[in-house]
């Protein structure tokens, strides 16, 4: 944990907060604890003394409604609702997320850490600062991290088919929204764009929000795509975002010839003209090649 730390601290130039325990739940707790730069170590012989004087809302899935839900009954520490009856918190919460959060509360929490596991999923985000909610900032920004993206998608042939963005607002509250499609993509533009239509739907139901401090792009239900089905030229509406037509071939094809020129002359040898080429800087090579490993 030191030496992940000082690498990140030295390559990128970030303070990180780790956590270390025994079960996945309690290091991800520690590693809040350790906030804004630390190193919190929890001693499997101190593990709920350590857990039960934190405050309820460090759990895993108790965001803002479940702890004013809590709250309502008396509960405010972890400690607390693991002395509060099963039966209650099921039907406060419901019977999954209630016996979820009890067991947890006892830091029972039996999954296996996975290392080997393929990945679901390919996303990137981008944290803005507060930046105002126009589409001269988030535009070429959604660009920049579709094309981070889509470049690990195809080099992995394995386009997705649910296109996810999440929103992160000013008050640190986020918002998400998705589409699955009919044909798995992978095309940097066609990416970009769908994002772009899911962010300007995520700004239309929150008029009120003119800050965005963060976006995210994350692709799911990747596919391993040997080959790209074509469409028939049916002159639809939607071509340039369908991979088998014409234009969707034609946006997929200059993507591998982009991906060409920088596994040769590296990342920055060409890129989108909309984008500043000195984005891709924020992630060093070798971060990027061990993300790429996991897909």
């Amino acid at each position: 944990a030191t030496t992940i730390r000082r690498r990140v601290r030295a390559e990128l130039g970030l303070p990180i907060s780790v956590g270390v325990a025994r079960t996945k739940h309690l290091a991800k707790i520690a590693s809040q604890v350790a906030k804004p730069d630390g190193l919190v170590v929890v001693d499997p012989r101190h593990e709920l003394e350590f857990l039960h004087d934190l405050p309820v809302e460090l759990m895993w899935g108790v965001g803002p409604v479940t702890r004013e839900r809590l709250a309502g009954i008396g509960v405010n520490t972890i400690g607390e609702l693991a002395k509060t009856n099963g039966g209650s918190l099921e039907r406060l919460l419901g019977p999954a997320a209630g016996a979820k959060l009890n067991a947890l509360a006892w830091n029972r929490d039996p999954r296996k850490l996975e290392t080997q596991r393929r990945a679901r999923s390919a996303g990137a985000q981008s944290a803005l600062g507060r930046r105002p909610a126009e589409e001269e900032v988030f535009v070429p920004t959604l660009l920049h991290l579709a094309d981070r993206v889509a470049t690990r998608l195809r080099a992995k042939s394995r386009p997705g088919r649910t296109v996810t963005v999440r929103v992160r607002f000013a008050d640190l509250r986020s918002v998400t929204r998705s589409i699955t499609l009919d044909q798995p993509i992978s095309a940097t533009a066609m990416l970009a764009e769908i994002a772009e239509a899911l962010v300007r739907k995520v700004l239309v139901d929150h008029p009120h929000e003119k800050t965005i401090s963060l976006l995210a792009i994350a692709v799911s239900h990747l596919e391993k795509q040997p080959g790209l089905q074509l469409e028939l030229p049916l002159g639809l509406d939607d071509d340039r975002r369908r991979p088998g037509t014409r234009k969707g071939v034609a946006r997929w094809t200059a993507d591998r010839a982009v991906d060409k020129i920088r596994d040769r002359f590296g990342w920055e040898a060409v890129g989108y003209a909309s984008v500043a080429l000195g984005l891709s800087r924020s992630i060093p090579d070798a971060f990027r090649e061990l993300a790429e490993k996991e897909l």
